[in-house]
């Protein structure tokens, strides 16, 4: 279960340049390519459950700069620098699901490289409640403190742990700790003592606010949501939904990190956006 072949099984790591930044990515898989993007303070593998969903596509999961196994990027950057450190990776259009900070980061992404993105399905995305002063000061301290990156470290006994799961993500993080399993735990976790800047994209994240720009985002966008997001609210999503005149479709009895929590259902959602005419 510690090893990176183990949560996100049949991928290959591959190590890219960007801008003097060593990033990690993992690929693998055959069909139409689907790039994953993780949120604030995750990593490639916070994927692991949603893989087994994701058949016939092949998948390109990004640890994005600072996270996981990736470097920092060599200067204060902004949610657009992110965004662009992605594409290297891609050789031709992409469909994009991002979960929180990736999200926002597929949505820059989309603005800025439109010949890039096919379609996004957006999950539980940052932005429009993180881009205000609270936000920026709770995602501060969160980035200096870094309560993952002490609970990684005791990953296996949180895993085996109901109490323990309850302890770590039964707060802001999920509806029902008890319904994550010990591979969803892993995944969550387990890249968290290799981030070297995590604090950047929080503070990235903190300084952008999307919404001035969403009128540029040209191709189709589905917004998933938990219907109790406890760190991003639903009515965040109702205002991307206004603004990029998208569908939304609320999970019920689900929190914030539903592609762990809802993995199933979220995959099915996106397979079946991705593949409409």
């Amino acid at each position: 279960m510690t090893e990176a072949i183990d949560l996100l099984p049949g991928l290959e790591e591959r190590r890219y340049e960007w801008r003097g930044a060593r990033l990690r990515a993992f690929v693998g898989g055959e069909g139409p390519p689907l790039l994953l993007v993780h949120g604030y303070g995750g990593a490639a593998w916070n994927f692991t459950e949603m893989q087994p969903h994701l058949p016939g596509r092949r998948l390109i999961v990004p640890d994005l700069p600072g996270h996981g196994g990736s470097a920092p990027l060599p200067a204060a950057a902004s949610l657009r620098g992110f965004a662009d450190a992605l594409v290297p990776l891609l050789d031709g259009p992409v469909d994009v699901l991002g979960h929180s900070l990736g999200g926002v980061v597929a949505l820059r992404l989309a603005e800025r490289h439109p010949e890039l993105v096919r379609r996004i399905v957006v999950a539980a995305a940052a932005g429009i409640s993180s881009s205000t002063r609270w936000a920026e000061l709770t995602i501060t301290l969160a980035g200096i403190v870094q309560p993952a990156r002490i609970a990684g470290r005791r990953v296996e006994r949180i895993a085996r742990s109901s109490r323990l799961r309850r302890l770590v993500f039964g707060g802001l993080e999920v509806s029902n700790a008890d319904l994550l399993s010990e591979r969803a735990v892993h995944g969550f976790l387990r890249a968290s003592a290799l981030h070297t800047d995590a604090l950047g994209a929080g503070l990235a994240l903190a300084a952008d606010d999307p919404r001035r720009d969403l009128e540029r985002v040209r191709c189709p966008v589905l917004l998933l949501w938990g219907g109790r997001d406890k760190q991003v609210p639903v009515e965040d999503g109702f205002e991307y939904a206004r603004r990029l005149r998208a569908p939304i479709r609320v999970i019920a009895d689900c929190g914030h990190l539903l592609i762990g929590e809802r993995p199933e259902v979220c995959a099915r959602a996106a397979l079946e956006f991705f593949a409409a005419r």
